[in-house]
């Protein structure tokens, strides 16, 4: 699986990349779900988002679709996410008071 990832990581930042201005700002995070599924999270600044999404999300959809026929090839499904920076870090403060929730 491992070296399936890698592939489709390889994949997809040389198709983000061509999209976005503040490549140095970029970050990709994958989850290996189970044993054939991964979860991608792409975190860029603000104004890439709005690159990356496209009018009425057109350029998402298209790279989720490019993502997905690579991974099919391979037997594995795949989701992708992009957000922002501050999305991201609201998100992971979220979990972090969900967490706190829990514990009590």
């Amino acid at each position: 699986m491992r070296e399936i990832t890698e592939q489709l990581r390889g994949c997809l930042q040389y198709i983000a990349l061509q999209f976005i201005e503040q490549p140095d700002q970029a970050q990709l995070r994958v989850a290996e779900l189970d044993s054939d599924h991964l979860s991608f999270r792409l975190i860029v600044a603000q104004p890439d988002v709005a690159q990356l999404i496209g009018r009425n999300g057109y350029t998402a959809g298209a790279i989720r679709s490019l993502l997905n026929a690579a991974a099919e090839r391979k037997g594995v499904k795949v989701t992708l996410q992009i957000n922002s920076h501050e999305e991201e870090q609201h998100r992971l403060a979220g979990l972090e008071a969900k967490e706190m929730i829990d514990e009590d």
